[in-house]
């Protein structure tokens, strides 16, 4: 690191020049190319998948997607009496549609005022809706043209007549696409940083750099999406992450950085000094958080795989500009990372003394004091914010979860109330017709689902394709309630094998209750595997590092508690609905079946960040010393301010991602800014160093014969002397410090 360090110093034209090319390089390749992502989370080899691919084979021409036009009457001004079939209301909403239909990508428009579409008009008479199908599917459109739908369409609304749009084109064309979140999260940040450094210089680079490593990868995450399937939310994910991570790591950098400044170094050795620590424990860091997000390979899902390497690129990319471009800034500014007041107080009264001060050591010395005491208010928390997890129910959230105000979620809701709420989410059976018996069980089926418990409305079998035919059910149930996916596994079996006893029909369950049940089932299925690669790898990684099983093992756990609580508050927010409406997340729904992967794999890894850091800190004075409780107390009160600082920042910027207007994101947002905020201030700075005072020498203890065999993986090494004057009054003789330091780790180690 050290060379590098120089290297980038030395060349520091250089570098900036070569960032610059490789962003305007990909920049003008992804402008070229075009971004390509999926808004298709399936799972294949499952029954609703293969629902899925019969309907494809048996309807080719059936690609795009369709969207909702409802419109009610019974408000302000209507006479209540003909409802939506008055002469008024009928001639009014046929022109809008004829309208609707001419509008370019629109390729039918399904009126309930035609023959033969008379359920598409509620039993009372005050609500129908008509159904928009497009030319090609929802993530192909150009969001003016649904905009031009949904504007045509609302258009048709009077004081009497209420008219909103839902389906899956508007919910994509309506979910804000600006950047308001990341602009947030950078401002605190930069807030923070200036509050930490004082310097207006100091406080650019960390921001400058998280910008150029995540730019880079949320313009090669575009390009990305054509080599493999790539989710539509992994770009914003990709930044959530890499913000985050980029400006905590060029922190870390920074920080080490004017440390020296202030004990007196020069410009270019302090920078060296500082990527041969700091520098090494951000590679460290970032490995660690590469290793947690690439685990989801593991669950060979194709989108899921997609957003890992995408994730994990831009995190890779936020290390290579923390390690490469930060230094050739820092020479840059020179003296400047430190404010005018510590560069006239260096120039007064020469180099500061190293050692502890302040909040930070106060803080250290009360934990080292109590504990017992500390450690059982900071378990006991955890698991108090944990115990909503118990409850967490994976399926989808759909629009009805969207803010009220949403054209969107008002048609969600009309169509609920007019036609039940099973209606939003209708069940699609599909089997393979393989003869005249066959057609004839599926005309049974359809006849026998009627009278199944739970169903409202069974529609007569229709065949496509000469071979595959399909049932629609409209269940009594709304789309998350678990009585619909009990109904689910009713049909699957029991209802369909008794049907279809005595014939060779084959029917498949499908739609969107049974593509996310059976999503979730394999999450599940699969979610152990998953996190025993993570915890085992990270585990690997702090064992070369640290020499410990102690270590490795605490972490491991804290990772847990803190991925437990985290989704404790989500599902009390999301899932219970504690807040949602008032923070503008809509009402309360099920929680996203890939949300647990995707955070348990982001949070173990930066979870690993902060164990990193102030760990490493602990190990070099347990090292020199051989003293667990001063290795504990210094390292602990060196490093709180930082990690504090830095989880502050980090809490800004996933927080500012509840503003995205996406409800996914604002649980990722909401997920990850707790966690980092429960790891930094609950388990870094109180029960780990609680648990460490306790445990004594344990902490690091290793078998002599596994010692021996482990190859050596260091994270910071010793530092170099710093070559100032220090009082002679603060100097020890070196040989009786070391035999010190020898007799203590001989004692500890026994």
């Amino acid at each position: 690191m050290t060379a590098l360090a120089r290297w980038c110093i030395r060349h520091r034209l250089a570098v900036l020049l070569l960032w610059l090319a490789t962003f305007a390089g990909v920049g003008a390749a992804a402008a070229v190319v075009g971004p390509s992502y999926s808004t298709r989370y399936e799972v294949p080899g499952t029954e609703s998948g293969r629902a899925a691919e019969l309907l494809a084979e048996a309807f080719p021409g059936q690609r795009g997607d369709s969207d909702t036009v409802v419109w009610h009457t019974g408000g302000p001004g209507d006479s209540g009496r003909e409802g939506v079939r008055s002469a008024a209301t009928r001639q009014r909403m046929t022109q809008a549609l004829d309208r609707v239909g001419q509008l370019p990508s629109v390729a039918a428009v399904s009126s309930p005022y035609q023959d033969g579409a008379e359920r598409q008009i509620s039993r009372d008479g005050h609500t129908a809706y008509a159904t928009v199908t497009y030319d090609r599917p929802a993530e192909e459109l150009d969001s003016a043209v649904v905009e031009q739908v949904v504007d045509t369409a609302r258009d048709a609304a009077t004081a009497g007549l209420q008219v909103e749009v839902g389906g899956p084109a508007v919910g994509l064309a309506q979910t804000p696409s600006g950047h308001l979140a990341e602009a947030v999260g950078l401002a605190v940040a930069a807030v923070v940083l200036f509050l930490a450094f004082g310097s207006l210089a100091a406080t650019a680079l960390p921001l400058i750099t998280a910008l150029a490593g995540v730019g880079t990868g949320y313009l090669a995450t575009g390009l990305l999406g054509h080599a493999m399937t790539v989710a539509d939310f992994a770009p914003m994910l990709g930044t959530l992450i890499g913000l985050g991570v980029g400006i905590d790591y060029a922190l870390f950098i920074v920080t080490r950085h004017r440390r020296g400044l202030r004990q007196g170094l020069g410009v270019a050795e302090s920078a060296e000094r500082a990527l041969a620590t700091s520098g090494r424990a951000v590679v460290f860091a970032g490995i660690t958080v590469c290793i947690a997000l690439l685990g989801m390979l593991v669950l060979r899902l194709g989108f899921l795989g997609g957003v890992a390497v995408a994730a994990s690129m831009t995190v890779v990319l936020a290390v290579l500009a923390s390690v490469t471009l930060l230094p050739a800034l820092l020479s840059y500014i020179g003296g400047r990372a430190l404010s005018r007041r510590e560069r006239h107080r260096l120039h007064t009264h020469g180099p500061e003394p190293g050692g502890p001060r302040g909040l930070s050591a106060r803080w250290s010395g009360c934990v080292e004091r109590h504990p017992k005491l500390l450690g059982a208010v900071a378990a006991v928390l955890m698991a108090v914010l944990a115990f909503p997890t118990l409850g967490l129910h994976l399926g989808t959230s759909d629009q009805g979860n969207g803010p009220r105000t949403a054209t969107t979620r008002q048609a969600y809701d009309l169509l609920a109330e007019g036609f039940g709420p099973g209606v939003n989410g209708p069940l699609t059976l599909v089997g393979e017709i393989h003869g005249p018996g066959d057609r004839l069980a599926l005309d049974r089926l359809a006849q026998s689902l009627r009278d199944t418990p739970g169903v409202a409305e069974s529609i007569e079998a229709t065949v496509g394709g000469g071979d595959t035919g399909t049932i629609t059910v409209i269940p009594e149930t709304a789309p998350q309630s678990q009585d619909t996916s009990e109904l689910v596994e009713r049909l699957r079996t029991e209802v369909l094998p008794q049907a279809t006893g005595g014939s060779s029909l084959e029917v498949y369950v499908g739609g969107v209750t049974a593509a996310y049940d059976d999503f979730a089932t394999v999450i599940l299925g699969k979610l152990p595997l998953f996190i025993g690669v993570v915890i085992a790898l990270g585990c690997l990684l702090l064992l070369l590092a640290f020499r410990s099983f102690g270590i490795p093992l605490k972490a491991a756990a804290m990772n847990v508690l803190a991925v437990s609580a985290s989704f404790g508050i989500v599902v009390a927010i999301f899932q219970w609905g504690w807040g949602s409406e008032a923070m503008g997340l809509g009402g309360a729904g099920p929680i996203e079946p890939f949300l647990p992967v995707i955070m348990v794999s982001v949070l173990f890894g930066l979870s690993m960040d902060y164990q990193v850091f102030m760990v490493s800190r602990m190990y070099e004075e347990w090292q020199a010393t051989g003293d667990n409780r001063r290795a504990v107390r210094v390292g602990l009160a060196e490093t709180g301010r930082v990690i504090n600082s830095a989880a502050v920042i980090m809490i800004a910027v996933f927080g500012a991602f509840v503003l995205s207007g996406d409800r996914i994101i604002a649980m990722f947002g909401i997920g990850l800014s707790a966690a980092v905020a429960l790891d930094a201030f609950v388990l870094r700075t109180l029960l780990v160093p609680a648990l460490m005072h306790l445990l004594g020498g344990a902490n690091w203890w290793l078998p002599p014969w596994l010692e021996r065999r482990l190859p050596r993986l260091s994270i910071e090494p010793p530092q170099a002397p710093v070559r100032v004057l220090i009082p002679a009054a603060a100097t020890q003789p070196p040989d009786t410090k070391a035999t010190g330091a020898d007799k203590a780790r001989s004692r500890a180690r026994s």
